[in-house]
C-alpha cells in the first residue's frame, strides 16, 4: 500500500468535506470536554472525600442546662460526668481507635463560635453557658466512628455523639448527581460525534462515487479504499480530542485553581496531574471512536 497516496486521498477528502469536518470536530470538542470535566468532576469529588473525611471529627456534646434528651434531663454535666466520660475514651477498649482527643469548655465553644459567626448578630443572643462542653476526637479509621457512638450514646451526661461526615455526606451526594448529569450528557454526544462521523463519511464516499468504481476496476483492494475516509475521521476527531484537552486544561487552571483554590484554601482541588491523566484518554476515545465508525460506515457503503 503507497502510504503517501493514501494520505493524498485523505488530506483531498479533508478538503472537500471542509465544512462537515468542521462539524465533526466541534461535535467531538463538545462531547469530549463534557467528558473530561465528568472524569475530573469525579477525580475531585474522591479527592475532597479524602480529605474532608480524613479531618473530620466526632463529637461527643455534653449536657447543658438546657438539654433535653434523657441523659441530661435539663441538667448540667458533673465534673464526674465528664471524668466518667474522659476514662472511657481512653480506657484501652476505645483509646486503640482514638488518634487526637481534646477537650472543649464553655469559653473556647464560645469563643469558637463567635470566631465563626463574628460577621453575625446571633453573637449577642448566645452565652457561654448553652453552648456545650465537648471532646473532640480525630479517628484513626473515620469509618470506625460507630464504635465511638454506640460506647457512648447511653453514657451519663453524655448530650449528643456527632460524627461530622454526616454533613458531608449531602453535599458530595449533590456533586455526584451533578457529575452523572455530566456523564450523560457526555455519552449522548458521543453518540451524536458516532453518528456524525458515520454520516460524514458516507457523503463523503458518495462524493467521490467515481474514483472509487475506478478504484475498484483496476483492482484496488476494500482496504486500500477504506484507509483514507478513516484517516480523515480519525483526524477530525484528534483536532476535536486536543481542543477538548485544552479547554479542560483552561477549566481547571482558571477556575478550579485561579478561582476555587484562592477562595477555600483549605481545601484540597485537583491540578496539573489530573489533567495530564485525563488528556490521553480524551485522544485515545476520539480516535478509536472515529475510527471505529468511520470503518463501519464505508465498508456499508462498500458493500452496497
Amino acid at each position: 500500500m503507497r502510504v503517501g497516496l493514501v494520505f493524498g486521498e485523505a488530506a483531498q477528502g479533508l478538503r472537500r468535506n471542509f465544512s462537515m469536518v468542521v462539524s465533526v470536530v466541534l461535535v467531538t470538542f463538545i462531547s469530549l470536554t463534557f467528558v473530561g470535566a465528568a472524569i475530573l468532576m469525579q477525580m475531585q469529588i474522591g479527592q475532597m472525600k479524602g480529605y474532608w473525611y480524613d479531618r473530620a471529627q466526632v463529637a461527643v456534646y455534653l449536657c447543658t442546662g438546657v438539654s433535653t434528651t434523657p441523659n441530661c434531663s435539663g441538667q448540667e454535666a458533673t465534673a464526674e460526668q465528664i471524668a466518667s466520660v474522659k476514662q472511657k475514651l481512653e480506657s484501652d477498649t476505645l483509646k486503640p481507635y482514638l488518634k487526637t482527643l481534646t477537650f472543649e469548655d464553655h469559653q473556647q465553644a464560645y469563643a469558637n463560635f463567635t470566631q465563626q459567626f463574628k460577621d453575625s448578630n446571633i453573637t449577642s443572643l448566645v452565652t457561654p453557658e448553652i453552648l456545650p462542653q465537648a471532646f473532640w476526637i480525630n479517628l484513626r479509621d473515620p469509618d470506625q466512628s460507630g464504635v465511638i457512638r454506640d460506647s457512648l450514646s447511653a453514657q451519663a451526661g453524655v448530650e449528643e455523639v456527632a460524627d461530622q461526615r454526616a454533613y458531608l455526606e449531602p453535599i458530595f451526594a449533590i456533586l455526584n448527581a451533578a457529575s452523572y448529569s455530566a456523564i450523560g450528557i457526555a455519552a449522548l454526544m458521543l453518540v451524536a460525534a458516532v453518528l456524525l462521523v458515520s454520516t460524514t463519511i458516507r457523503l463523503s464516499a458518495f462524493s467521490r462515487r467515481r474514483e472509487l468504481g475506478i478504484m475498484r476496476l483496476v483492482g484496488a483492494s476494500n482496504r486500500f479504499i477504506e484507509t483514507p475516509f478513516v484517516i480523515e475521521g480519525v483526524i477530525s476527531a484528534f483536532i476535536g480530542s486536543v481542543l477538548a484537552g485544552g479547554a479542560v486544561w483552561m477549566l481547571v487552571r482558571l477556575f478550579v485553581q485561579g478561582y476555587l483554590q484562592q477562595r477555600l484554601p483549605r481545601t484540597a482541588f485537583i491540578g496539573n496531574e489530573q489533567v495530564m491523566l485525563v488528556l490521553p484518554i480524551l485522544v485515545v476515545v476520539g480516535v478509536l471512536l472515529a475510527a471505529t465508525s468511520a470503518s463501519f460506515a464505508i465498508r456499508r457503503y462498500l458493500k452496497v
